[in-house]
């Protein structure tokens, strides 16, 4: 197919489309117990075929390397057993969940009798275009598959071989249900001209989601003919009040920066008050040098931590995704909410604070999607918050917010039923 692919990639990709617009009419009206079937099927094909999805990453990640890609991209790709199993729970877990197909939202009669019911329908198919992660392939179709849509994926090169031994996987499920394997289809070619073609298809693709860098968004916003549910960069803060309990300090920011990296819900700017800064910056830095992170620091911060670097104003908007953490200290609420606002991306912010004044404060003013208080950052994941898995996190105000789960990936329409009514003239 990738050959047929690399001599016409714009007929390839309207087939694609063509092939996803039939399968998600199917899909849209496919029971509950199809649906699941062809999920716990596809995670008992992910374990049986481990031993081969970890050859082929094994495979990816040698190449990423020869090419040179960081520490993050290459965490990112890196699969093990555990990855792989929880990949295959995270399938187990969508299928556990409602169906939302077909649920009712709300239900009312006019005084003419009409009776109008709100009803969550899919979306229909969704392009979703991501980096580096092999596991997005395995949690964006069986979301998509789970809420009634279509999804052709575009992973990216360095992720080819594993994502494409995932989504065999997938089709496996999908055959031993009784369910088109064209619901959800993947791109065969690394050619980047494939991405541009994906946005121009609207007469086959509802919604498109890409999940990737800054360039990758931002080449997706300006070339996109469809709608976009973009995930964007993670400029997450930790912001530790005056009342921070100093173990509690310690560990969560620890967690919050160093517990992975690579990921979106990593900690990159970490906040103190002034008031405290003397009482929980100089532990709460050491343990984050001690363990290999850099600190890169506003002249109170250095004054407290000589091994600090000082930071440039730069860093304050950069999403690291590596052992390297800002650290600014403030004179208190407001400035952290306003440093928050200035510099952040809007996607996860936290406080650490006895004082719940304080917190309800921060929580509804901070204006992310997600904000939390006395509790790690990377919490923010779908999986964690009990949706199953999560397409990515959106940090915009429509269509959703926050983790795009099962529910997200879902509209609604309007159902009428009358007696003859019509209306007056």
């Amino acid at each position: 197919m990738a050959s047929r692919f690399d001599e016409d990639l714009e007929t390839g990709m309207r087939e694609l489309g063509r092939a996803a617009r039939e399968a998600q009419r199917l899909l849209a009206t496919a029971p509950r117990a199809a649906k699941d079937a062809a999920l716990r099927r596809a995670a008992a094909e992910l374990r049986t075929r481990r031993h081969h999805i970890l050859a082929v990453n094994g495979a990816d990640l040698a190449e990423a390397e020869a090419r040179g890609l960081g520490k993050a991209m290459l965490d990112r790709l890196m699969l093990d057993e555990k990855r792989v199993e929880a990949i295959a729970r995270g399938l187990e877990e969508i299928a556990e969940l409602p169906d939302p197909v077909g649920t009712e939202l709300a239900r009312w009669t006019r005084p003419n009798g009409l009776d109008i019911a709100r009803v969550r329908v899919p979306l229909g198919v969704i392009g979703i275009i991501y980096e580096s992660r092999p596991n997005v392939t395995a949690d964006a179709g069986g979301l998509c598959l789970k809420a009634g849509n279509a999804a052709i994926l575009r992973s990216g090169s360095e992720s080819f071989r594993s994502s494409r031994a995932i989504l065999s996987c997938l089709h496996a499920g999908l055959e031993a249900a009784g369910l088109p394997t064209a619901a959800i289809q993947a791109v065969p070619t690394t050619d980047r001209a494939a991405v541009g073609h994906l946005l121009r298809m609207s007469e086959f693709v509802d919604v498109i989601v890409p999940r990737g860098g800054k360039s990758l968004i931002e080449r997706v916003y300006a070339e996109s003919r469809i709608p976009v549910l973009a995930h964007l960069e993670g400029n997450c803060h930790t912001y530790l009040h005056e009342s921070a309990d100093l173990e509690m300090a310690v560990a969560v920011t620890l967690n919050a920066k160093l517990r992975r990296t690579g990921i979106c819900g990593a900690t990159e700017t970490l906040l103190c008050d002034r008031a405290a800064a003397a009482r929980l910056l100089p532990p709460v830095l050491d343990a984050l040098i001690l363990r290999g992170c850099e600190i890169r620091g506003c002249p109170e911060t250095c004054a407290l931590e000589p091994r600090a670097v000082p930071a440039s104003e730069q860093d304050w908007y950069t999403e690291y995704l590596d052992a390297i953490l800002a650290v600014k200290v403030v004179g208190g609420l407001e400035e952290a909410i306003a440093h928050i606002e200035r510099y952040g991306s809007h996607h996860t912010d936290a406080i650490v604070a006895e004082d719940r004044a304080a917190a309800e404060t921060f929580l509804a003013r901070v204006d992310s999607a997600i904000v939390m208080h006395n509790a790690s950052t990377q919490f923010a994941d779908g999986g964690e918050f009990g949706m199953g898995a999560e397409i990515g996190i959106a940090t915009g105000r429509l269509h959703a917010r926050g983790p795009v789960g099962v529910e997200q990936l879902t509209t609604f329409k309007y159902v009428v039923r009358g007696t003859g009514q019509c209306r007056p003239g």
